[in-house]
């Protein structure tokens, strides 16, 4: 999504938020904190917000109006009961849809409540130099924890790596083999679009950003003498990664037609760009999901920019095993997360188990 588009959804929610919240939008936008992160984060006050409301927990009928005094005096049961109506609801909102939320979607929106509530409690400062109030009911609400082992996670995303070879073997398909494919009709677009096509899949396979780093990356920060990329990491820091020597040709090539396929003019920054009214204009990341998932189909298995992410990860593991140096290498502050990429190609436990 565009730029300018998540600023016109961030002010229309905006509009709708009591003070506090445009107060916190405003300290979180100068972290920088990604727009796509700040509207989440929006999405998910007013919904706890119109629940406090719906559910009678509050006296009020509009959301702007909610007293920060409500927060303040929130019980753990009341938020307990919240976190319960997420487990609960349908990702489709229909109350006859089978289909619930997911954990990791419940724990993003337990984390966006939890961040406006730190914010309040211990960020902000009143003219006395005290915060807002000091009850933080979200530090009594724990996360849902995953019913799956980091074993069971493993197995399940293996299948969608793209391992050994498989990596150079998918982006040679895209290079020589998706064309045969096409229809004449389709034709045209992908040898347009093929030299930046590949160089963001190699991108991805070779240096493990996320989707919204990529899109986000101007040409400015990629730097092809050290292979690096400068790129602004979730938080707002600012992180300089590497990036793996064989995807460097595939960057170059796609430079030199950068500004002929897409009439980008100097003002231009963004290194990946779409066609887009007859000039050149940032890719957005669901243009960059849509393409791997296109790509991918083809090639083996449909997956998401997130996968290949996973394969970097995995195959740097298997190289160095070592997860403070894939933590880095994905940005990541600890290397909780990193345990699932070992159990993925760690073949310790399987080479014990078949010599019993």
């Amino acid at each position: 999504m565009r730029k300018e588009k998540y600023l016109e959804l961030i002010e229309n929610e905006l509009q709708q938020q009591p003070w506090y919240a445009q107060e916190y939008y405003q300290s979180k936008s100068t972290i920088p904190l990604s727009n796509a992160t700040l509207y989440q984060y929006l999405t998910e006050f007013r919904r706890f917000f119109e629940w406090l409301i719906a559910e009678g927990i509050i006296n009020e009928t509009s959301i702007k109006t909610i007293d920060i005094g409500v927060l303040e005096h929130l019980k753990k049961e009341d938020m307990e009961l919240y976190k319960s109506s997420l487990l609960s609801r349908s990702k489709s909102n229909n109350a006859n849809s089978n289909t619930q939320l997911s954990r990791s979607t419940v724990n993003r929106s337990l984390t966006a409540i939890s961040s406006l509530f730190r914010y309040l409690s211990e960020e902000t400062e009143k003219e006395d130099g005290e915060p807002y109030f000091y009850r933080n009911v979200m530090k009594k609400i724990t996360v849902v924890k995953d019913n799956e082992t980091f074993a069971t996670r493993a197995a399940n995303i293996k299948d969608k790596l793209m391992l050994g070879t498989e990596d150079r073997d998918y982006i040679n398909f895209i290079d020589q083999k998706y064309a045969d494919l096409l229809k004449p009709k389709g034709l045209s677009f992908f040898k347009r679009d093929k030299d930046r096509d590949i160089a963001i899949n190699a991108l991805m396979l070779g240096s493990g950003l996320r989707v919204s780093e990529v899109a986000n990356s101007d040409l400015p920060d990629l730097n092809l003498k050290t292979n690096n990329i400068t790129v602004i990491r979730k938080g707002g820091k600012k992180d300089t990664v590497p990036i793996a020597p064989w995807v460097i040709p595939y960057l170059v090539k796609y430079i030199e037609v950068r500004t002929i396929n897409y009439k980008t003019d100097k003002t231009e920054k963004a290194l990946f760009c779409s066609a887009y009214r007859g000039s050149g204009k940032r890719i957005e990341s669901g243009t960059i999901e849509k393409l791997v998932a296109k790509y991918s189909s083809a090639f083996k298995v449909r997956v998401t920019p997130h996968k290949l992410r996973h394969t970097l990860a995995s195959k740097l593991y298997l190289e160095t095993k070592n997860e403070q140096l894939v933590a880095t290498q994905l940005g990541q502050s600890s290397t909780s997360a990193t345990a699932l990429y070992t159990h993925m190609i760690d073949e310790e436990q399987r080479n014990a188990i078949n010599k019993l």
